[in-house]
């Protein structure tokens, strides 16, 4: 019985010189054996499309094939998208080239703003897309610690150091587990090690938009009733991060605000 469970579902693959073919094929073939459309998005650099041609590897892939794209990264609508995928090898090298001058006072400033930078920090930012970053593909998300710190992943070695320098946790699998199968899953975030394990990237992003699919609706939070002011005192609110919070940073402000006769409250 055919897998229907991507039905009416649509996937973009950002893409740019120096794909691996087999990687794509898979993306287009895999997504669409599940149900979904599979888009291809670039920079075309104001042109209605732009061609891409394919990594160059004697005897593996000859010739080079071509890719032709015409949805530009700066006009999709991400809302249309249940998953977002940057594609592996050089693609996010080349994605994240500016025309800036770069220098050592902007260039985090910079990598962060190249559109294809920008168009997957709009996807981290919206946990409802499921994101897959396989092989060199978390280079895209090196420059913003603030979307990659914490989360587990997995990437080819090669981009190991800038992605533990932005705060990532790398989460080896276990010994044993065959390349094509070494992927890791932290909530949206999909990541693998290498084009090799596409179809367990695609696998997994599928299993998570389905698992979201199912997740139901959680309703608004109700609006904390406002705290009746009391005559004399200034009114402080104090915001806490449900995932925790240091004691010290919460008493010591507390009891400075007690002694000012500053009204607070903790939400």
């Amino acid at each position: 019985m055919p897998d229907s469970s991507l039905a009416g579902k649509k996937i973009a693959v950002l893409v740019e010189s120096q794909y691996i073919p087999g990687e794509i094929r898979t993306y287009q073939e895999r997504f669409a054996s599940y149900g979904a459309t599979v888009d291809l998005v670039s920079r075309l650099w104001g042109q209605p499309s732009q061609r891409f041609y394919s990594t160059f590897e004697p005897k593996v892939i000859d010739p080079v094939e071509w890719l032709e794209v015409t949805k530009d990264v700066d006009a999709v609508n991400l809302d249309e998208y249940a998953g977002v995928i940057a594609a592996a090898n050089y693609t996010t090298v080349r994605l994240r080239y500016s025309e800036r001058e770069i220098t050592t006072a902007n260039a985090a400033e910079v990598a962060r703003n190249v559109p294809a930078s920008r168009f997957f920090r709009r996807a981290m930012q919206n946990p409802k897309i499921i994101k897959g970053a396989p092989c060199h593909a978390l280079w895209l998300l090196t420059p913003s610690p603030d979307l990659l710190a914490g989360r587990k992943v997995i990437c080819n070695p090669v981009v190991l150091a800038d992605v533990i320098n932005a705060g990532a946790i790398y989460t080896p699998c276990p010994a044993g587990t065959p390349p094509e199968r070494q992927v890791v899953v932290d909530r949206d975030l999909v990541t693998n090690t290498g084009w090799h394990a596409s179809e367990a990237l695609v696998d997994a992003i599928r299993d998570r938009i389905v698992a979201l699919a199912a997740e139901p609706e959680k309703p608004a939070p109700a609006p904390a009733p406002a705290a009746p002011s009391q005559p004399g005192k200034r009114r402080m609110l104090i915001v806490l991060s449900e995932w925790g919070y240091w004691g010290e940073e919460l008493v010591g402000p507390l009891g400075e605000f007690d002694r000012g006769q500053v009204e607070r409250h903790v939400r």
